[in-house]
């Protein structure tokens, strides 16, 4: 089912580049993202917006905060997911693929995620609270303005985005989940580049 809530791909004139580098992402997300630059107006945004409407529904496992694929091996799934897997109660859903934006003003546990050092100090459970990456699994995880964002952000994402894994790691404990995604960055070329020091 296509959503019609944004301006439609196919109308996106006289942008062809842009398009067709969007569109082999989706192909084939081992490409490992692409840097959309323009001038303010040029519809990077619409683009990427656009496109995700676009996409077919996906299927994943029922109330999974990863959107695990069902269909993948089980060392391609969330602990949760293979728990399921292994006891027969894994469930089927479809929902639409996600864009997830990310602002510039980030941290890294809204990135990444947090542990919940109370279920781990009272249960003695490890315990996420999904950041960002959980939220792009399988989607796409958009950065406009991405010359803006602080450099240990972008190296989180690059690490993610190259290895298609996600770890948490505090206090002693590890704790890490699928996170494949489809990174899209955006910049005006004019804009002038952030540097942390």
């Amino acid at each position: 089912m296509v959503k019609r809530n944004s301006f439609p791909f196919t109308a996106i004139l006289g942008q062809d580049i842009m398009k067709m580098g969007l569109i082999l992402n989706v192909i084939d997300p081992q490409i490992a993202g692409v840097l959309l630059t323009g001038q303010q107006g040029t519809g990077k945004s619409t683009a990427v917006r656009s496109l995700a409407e676009m996409m077919p529904e996906i299927e994943v496992v029922k109330d999974c905060t990863f959107s695990c694929d069902p269909n993948a091996e089980i060392d391609e799934l969330c602990d949760e997911c293979r728990v399921k897997l292994k006891d027969g109660t894994m469930e089927r859903a479809r929902r639409s693929m996600r864009i997830i934006d990310l602002p510039l003003g980030v941290t890294e546990d809204m990135v990444c995620g947090s542990l919940s050092i109370d279920k781990v100090l009272t249960e003695g459970i490890r315990s996420l609270h999904p950041g960002l990456l959980a939220k792009a699994h399988r989607g796409i995880l958009y950065v406009d303005e991405i010359n803006l964002l602080q450099d240990h952000i972008v190296d989180v994402l690059l690490d993610s985005a190259a290895s298609g894994v996600n770890i948490i790691e505090r206090e002693g404990i590890s704790v890490s989940h699928p996170s494949r995604f489809i990174l899209v960055g955006s910049m005006n070329p004019e804009d002038p580049i952030f540097t942390a020091n």
